[in-house]
């Protein structure tokens, strides 16, 4: 993963709401509706959020019927995660 793509990452995640959303989904996928259920923010809010979490491939999307669905994209949070992890102190 390269340093434009994790500052990405690292600026969608820096909103609390985003960030909760990603906790939420390492449950497992869920309904937008479901997941506006756990914040005090409007639809148009939620979904201007969901956008930006996907834009950066943190998230998955897939409509069924009028629902759409979101998981987390597991391939991009391990390519996160290893970058992180590679970022020690006093090599």
């Amino acid at each position: 993963m390269n340093a434009p793509d994790v500052a990405l990452i690292c600026r969608a995640l820096g909103d609390t709401n985003r960030l909760q959303i990603v906790e939420l989904l390492t449950h497992g996928e869920q309904c937008t509706c479901v997941l506006l259920e756990h914040f005090s923010i409007t639809q148009p809010t939620l979904t201007h959020h969901m956008r930006v979490l996907t834009e950066c491939g943190l998230l998955k999307s897939r409509k069924e019927g009028r629902n759409t669905y979101y998981s987390l994209n597991c391939e991009t949070m391990s390519d996160f995660r290893e970058f992180i992890a590679g970022l020690v102190c006093g090599k």
